[in-house]
């Protein structure tokens, strides 16, 4: 789209082009996770524009900010304490105050208990 190409920057701040046509070296943060690496601190090289086509966002113009590959660095290893305690709060939130039980899935936070111990009408209330 002709409206999004913009690789100078004047129009938008950022040099800009339509989804598919950023140049190879410029990632988005998701697409430099998948090669195991992190901006690290640089500031955005550009970004892509699209008009969404989902029912919720139709026509809003999305964006997504692209990084320099070059100047990535490597993804931090979490230590073995981070992972523990990552572990601990996702449990939490999957055990039920009430019946003392890990359901197995995350509670839903407006009910606070599990599906089985909440009322029929808060789960009336939840659809």
């Amino acid at each position: 789209m002709v409206a999004f190409h913009d690789p100078s920057g004047a129009r938008h701040g950022l040099p800009t082009w339509p989804w598919g046509a950023a140049p190879a070296h410029l990632l988005t943060r998701g697409q430099l996770r998948l090669q195991g690496l992190r901006p690290g601190g640089q500031a955005p090289a550009g970004q892509v524009r699209w008009r969404s086509r989902k029912a919720a966002h139709a026509g809003w113009v999305r964006e997504a900010l692209l990084y320099d590959v070059r100047l990535a660095k490597p993804r931090r290893t979490p230590s073995a304490a981070q992972l523990q305690a990552l572990a601990r709060a996702l449990a939490a939130r999957r055990h039920c105050p009430r019946c003392r039980t890990d359901r197995g899935y995350v509670l839903p936070s407006r009910l606070g208990v599990c599906l089985d111990c909440a009322d029929p009408a808060e789960l009336a209330a939840l659809h």
